[in-house]
């Protein structure tokens, strides 16, 4: 490839060069026998090495070379690491020819100065990201917007030390392609999610990143800039204070009620644990009206955002343990062991995953046990995993692990399985799959992180031990109910009783959404019974006179 370089262009490269603070080495990793343009990368490279005395050139085999290849964490070929004084993770895989030849020089003048360029204002952003965080920019050549969005995400890993990040050439690896949903460029991905598309300036993609690995920092910062918009009018719940309506739970439910609840200017407070519920573990919604594919955390933030374009007080990340009723006024504790006041309620707590109740079950909840198997499928790449379960959701979970996990193990304490037949055989047909029906899991086995988990059948005869690297807990639910368990009568399935206002048999109390008797557990069902309870106690209150306080 040394004729794409003219002689004009040299001596530019040449000037350029000329301004490198300290020294640089370009490892590059090819396998000459099984790539073509293993041959063009390693002649573009020799020619700008060639341009400077500060610029070194490494060549390694992929394969006879392995040592070298794991030290530098390069695992396809061509693949380029560009190193200064450290290691900051800057890698381009494929060609680094047509416009992302600016992408590798940028990437050799910012490694010799070590610094990112970013400014101080943004990399005290990018500080906030504090956990391990793989970037990878997928390009094609010809694309004008791309190495602006490489070039940032080269800067955000000299920036962080937490983040790494590589250019990845669309054409060269069409498995990625498949993979990463890629149907435009750039399209950024975070740690093996694919996340956006387009060259976002640095603020936004910043954000875009928190969004997924820190959602709290990314959250309290939204926050700030909707306040400072005048999109945003929520504030703290004072315990203090008696609510006409306090509403339990962050869920579409609870939130559809909060809207309908402020606009009929009611004095009212949402105290919830996680904003959205059970939709954050979806992927992907295509059953909300007027969005036909929307992923649920997502959707959870649109409900959240307009929540808070009212006057309400809020408060999330806690339970409700108890409610008690006395003298007309509900006593609502909290789990940090907070108590607030409200002449009304509208409970909308949701339902939670089942767990087993074994040995070692709690410990490795969030270090091996799961929960959401499309949310972490590409976490267990290559990796041994069992789903615990019979039913749907037992085998959906198999079904999205599929293209991921070396070898799946499903586990049902039944006989039988209860899926749908089409999604049983669509799973067991899989020669990397394994069922075990009539087991029971006993232990799960391990030091720091989940190693394997011990298993028995259901009539004794057999123990043994199988070695996992995760499990997907995919036994059902459970209604968020035990708040209400001294206040009213919870039926065998221990959800809450309403009538079709929402109401329940202790007068001011309503109750909407999955906790409840109704059968249909769906979003869009949820949230039209929050919009009933709101509407039912906004009549209570009115019906009743009841002020503000007592």
């Amino acid at each position: 490839m040394p004729q794409m370089i003219d002689e004009k262009t040299r001596r530019e490269l040449q000037s350029i060069l000329a301004g490198l603070k300290q020294p640089v080495k370009l490892v590059f990793f090819t396998q000459e026998m099984a790539c073509e343009t293993c041959r063009q990368q390693d002649q573009l490279l020799r020619t700008v090495a060639g341009l400077s005395g500060k610029l070194s050139l490494e060549v390694y085999d992929l394969v006879k070379d392995s040592g070298k290849a794991r030290e530098y964490g390069i695992a396809k070929v061509p693949g380029t690491a560009v190193i200064g004084d450290q290691d900051y993770g800057i890698r381009f895989y494929g060609v680094t020819a047509g416009y992302e030849f600016s992408s590798l020089i940028e990437a050799i003048r910012m490694v010799s100065r070590g610094t990112s360029g970013l400014g101080k204002e943004i990399e005290d952003i990018l500080l906030l990201i504090d956990v391990p965080v793989h970037l990878e920019v997928m390009i094609t050549l010809t694309c004008p917007y791309c190495p602006q969005m490489v070039h940032l995400a080269h800067q955000m890993a000299v920036a962080n030390e937490n983040i790494r990040a590589d250019m990845i050439d669309a054409a060269e690896f069409p498995q990625l392609v498949q993979r990463y949903f890629v149907q435009g460029v750039p399209r950024t991905v975070i740690n093996e999610f694919p996340a956006f598309e387009g060259a976002l300036p640095a603020f936004e993609a910043i954000m875009e990143i928190l969004k997924l690995v820190k959602p709290h920092v990314y959250d309290r910062i939204d926050a700030q800039m909707r306040e400072a918009r005048g999109e945003r009018y929520a504030t703290e719940v004072d315990p203090e204070r008696v609510y006409q309506t306090i509403i339990v739970g962050a869920g579409p439910a609870a939130l559809s009620a909060a809207v309908y609840a402020a606009r009929k200017d009611l004095d009212l407070a949402l105290i919830g644990s996680r904003v959205g519920g059970q939709i954050t573990n979806t992927a992907s919604v295509d059953n909300w009206l007027g969005t036909p594919d929307i992923n649920g955390q997502d959707l959870a933030r649109q409900f959240r955002d307009h929540v808070e374009r009212y006057p309400i007080a809020e408060l999330f990340d806690v339970t409700v343990s108890s409610i008690t009723k006395d003298n007309g006024v509900f006593h609502l504790e909290t789990s940090d062991g907070t108590t607030f006041k409200a002449r009304s309620v509208i409970f909308c707590a949701g339902k939670e995953y089942r767990t087993l109740g074994v040995p070692g079950e709690s410990r490795f909840i969030g270090k091996g046990i799961a929960f959401c198997a499309t949310c972490d499928a590409p976490i267990y790449r290559d990796k041994s995993i069992a789903v615990v379960g019979g039913g749907n959701s037992a085998f959906s979970s198999a079904r999205d692990l599929l293209p991921f996990a070396r070898e799946i193990h499903v586990i049902n304490i039944l006989n039988d399985f209860q899926a749908d037949p089409v999604l049983i055989n669509e799973v067991k047909s899989n020669r990397n799959v394994r069922l075990h029906p009539g087991m029971r899991v006993e232990e799960f086995l391990g030091g720091e992180k989940l190693q394997g988990i011990r298993v028995a059948s259901v009539d004794g005869s057999t123990r043994f031990d199988l070695q996992v690297d995760g499990v997907f807990l995919e036994i059902g639910l459970k209604p968020n109910a035990d708040a209400l368990k001294d206040l009213l009568t919870l039926n065998e399935n221990g959800e809450v009783p309403v009538g079709r206002d929402q109401s329940t048999e202790v007068p001011g109390l309503f109750a909407a959404g999955d906790v409840t008797d109704e059968p249909e557990k769906q979003i869009v069902v949820a949230a039209g019974a929050g919009a009933k309870a709101a509407l039912a106690a906004y009549d209570y209150i009115l019906e009743n006179s009841l002020s503000i306080s007592p």
